[in-house]
């Protein structure tokens, strides 16, 4: 069974649960894998990489590699 059915699956089940216990049991579960989970990908950043983006971002302003705030509209309008 792949990962899309085994949540249509889970979610079938899960529906037909009528002890509040059970369903709280989930949800602590769910929101501590989610927690773990984004603690596990992000890591804070150093103080010099932090630098090196404000020098980065610096630079690309003064050599004008930027996006006025109405052609960031536009772009964001044609991706629907």
């Amino acid at each position: 069974m792949d990962l899309q059915a085994r949540k249509i699956h889970f979610v079938q089940e899960f529906l037909r649960l009528n002890n509040e216990s059970i369903i709280s049991k989930f949800e602590q579960i769910l929101h501590s894998e989610k927690k773990k989970m984004y603690s596990e990908n992000f890591s804070p950043m150093s103080l010099s990489d932090f630098n090196q983006i404000i020098e980065n971002s610096e630079e690309d302003a003064a050599n004008g590699r930027v996006k006025e705030i109405h052609e960031l509209d536009k772009d964001i309008d044609s991706w629907t």
